[in-house]
């Protein structure tokens, strides 16, 4: 019985990681008392505790708990704080063919970003078969639901009345063009340069599509889009959770429109390839609360402890 405890269980992305777990017979969750969710001491003993604790944190306090864990237990990290720290394993475990392993074995691993994710699995195989230059600037749009922002953004969007709804509809951010996610999405994509990131928030709960638009002429070889579907394609043939749909992803437009949110409440990520003569959009469709974020911790947890990967996720 792997005795496993969210430090930060009151935040959004731990609500849904032991809303996940807790039916779970091979695990056993450690809870601390609420009144002493803040205490230094109290939480060191629950850390001291537990198999493997899962820090559900803000960077800071994330930071901290690893020194209250002193390396009495395993940590899976959700917070941004180590994802391109020395001595952590980034938890993706579709990125190569020996990540599982890697995981599975490791100490420490962080959680990773839900844009990278998409932005990752989708660029990452196309720079390893040389279809995709890295030393090519690459271009990401991104859409995400307000859960995204966490418990703040989410009592914003929720409280806010009919003039602000509508003025707040779909807001882009992160406009310095740093945002916290950038490092990850260049280190582990494989990129020569940081992409430039540019992530919107919309009038919705959650999903997310990330969107990477290329021109054939940047490509070696000028690989067409069915050559890049293909490429995804062989790349994710027996990965559970990655779905690569057929090129210009018919199936999945309503219209002709593309919605952010049709694999929600799944840790299915799919990945699409639209274009024509000269131009293509990649796109990733994901549950930020789920593949982007709880379900992934889920998954990791799954490696880590040796069961079975799936245990406890709808694909």
């Amino acid at each position: 019985m792997t005795r496993i405890f969210i430090d930060g269980e009151a935040g959004t992305t731990g609500l849904q990681l032991a809303q996940r777990l807790a039916e779970r017979q091979d695990l056993e969750l450690l809870r601390i008392d609420p009144s002493e969710r803040k205490d230094p001491q109290a939480r060191a003993r629950m850390l001291a505790a537990a198999d493997i604790a899962v820090l559900c944190l803000p960077d800071d306090a994330a930071r901290e708990a690893v020194a209250l864990a002193a390396d009495r237990c395993r940590i899976l990290d959700a917070s941004t704080a180590h994802r391109v720290a020395e001595g952590w394993v980034y938890g993706l475990p579709e990125m190569s063919r020996s990540q599982r392993e890697t995981i599975a074995s490791a100490e420490k691993v962080t959680n990773p970003g839900c844009y990278p994710q998409g932005f990752i699995l989708l660029a990452r195989p196309l720079i390893e078969a040389n279809l995709l230059p890295e030393s090519l600037p690459l271009r990401v749009h991104a859409l995400s639901g307000y859960s995204g922002g966490g418990r703040p953004m989410i009592e914003a969007y929720e409280c806010f009345d009919r003039a602000t709804r509508e003025r707040w509809n779909t807001r882009p951010y992160a406009l310095n063009l740093q945002h916290k996610h950038v490092p990850e999405m260049q280190r582990y994509a494989g990129c020569a340069s940081a992409p430039l990131f540019a992530p919107s928030v919309g009038n919705y709960h959650q999903g997310m599509l990330v969107q990477l638009p290329l021109f054939r002429s940047e490509l070696n070889n000028h690989a067409s889009a069915d050559a890049i579907r293909e490429t995804l394609a062989d790349r994710y043939a027996d990965e559970p959770f990655v779905h690569v749909l057929p090129t210009g992803a018919e199936s999945a437009l309503e219209e002709g429109f593309l919605a952010p949110t049709a694999c929600n409440d799944s840790n299915r990520i799919e990945l699409m390839v639209f274009g024509n003569s000269e131009q293509m959009l990649l796109v990733a469709r994901l549950d930020n609360l789920g593949k982007g974020a709880a379900g992934a911790a889920v998954q990791n947890l799954n490696l880590m402890m040796g069961v079975d990967e799936t245990t406890g996720l709808n694909g």
